[in-house]
């Protein structure tokens, strides 16, 4: 789908911790989560650091500025719902804010939505991890996720405000790099990441981060090839 400033979709839901819930040893080293989000009947307000009534356990590895927000496309959901025989409600993928009528997964690194009286912006793609895949229930979670690539996507919060299911998701910006959250996580073009790194000087530690991990891979997939080449 292509997307254009002023594209609109809607809140269907804001979520945010339920309860806090103990991990064994092998899966966090926090051995807590606050992956266990609800919807909540009021409007909750949006603050820099993320909703108030949310947090985070594990701070070494989410939270902060870069990941406020978490945001997971309804229409994504749905088909996961399909494809595994259950319900999985708003809150379900530990986001806060279950969106329908605009690809999240595929919004532009920088893109920028007013939701309430609130303007975030989206910053990186989910990455999996073992908490997503022990909540989950289901057998090789993580990589499938990961196979899927319907990450959903982190937003920063630009202006404080208050947010409420109902409330239209507008695009207000739109950078013209055109790199997606859906690419970032992927990593499949090399030139189109350098891209995105001249683009938005002031991406995330955590986007460079991901970057730098899919070049060293395309270095080493390099290597291999030219070394089968020179073996042949």
């Amino acid at each position: 789908m292509t997307r254009q400033r002023g594209a609109t979709g809607r809140v269907l839901a804001v979520c945010v911790l339920h309860a806090e819930l103990e991990l064994p040893s092998n899966v966090s080293r926090v051995g807590r989560t606050a992956i266990d989000k609800r919807p909540m009947p009021d409007r909750v307000r949006a603050r820099p650091l993320g909703l108030d009534g949310d947090h985070v356990c594990n701070t070494k590895d989410h939270g902060g500025i870069h990941q406020a927000v978490y945001a997971y496309a309804d229409e994504d959901a749905r088909r996961w719902g399909a494809e595994l025989n259950r319900e999985l409600p708003p809150g379900w993928f530990g986001e806060n804010l279950r969106i329908a009528g605009l690809p999240v997964s595929d919004a532009v690194i920088g893109e920028r939505w007013s939701i309430g009286d609130a303007l975030f912006e989206v910053s990186a793609p989910r990455v999996p991890c073992a908490t997503f895949g022990h909540w989950s229930g289901e057998q090789r979670w993580v990589k499938r996720f990961t196979l899927r690539a319907d990450t959903g996507a982190y937003l920063r919060v630009l202006t404080e405000g208050s947010v409420g299911a109902g409330d239209e998701v507008r695009v207000e910006h739109l950078p013209g790099h055109g790199v997606t959250v859906r690419e970032v996580f992927l990593g499949a073009d090399p030139d189109r990441l350098r891209l995105l790194l001249a683009a938005e000087p002031s991406v995330s530690d955590d986007i460079r981060r991901q970057v730098d991990r899919h070049m060293r891979r395309q270095q080493e997939r390099d290597q291999v090839i030219e070394a089968s080449g020179a073996q042949a």
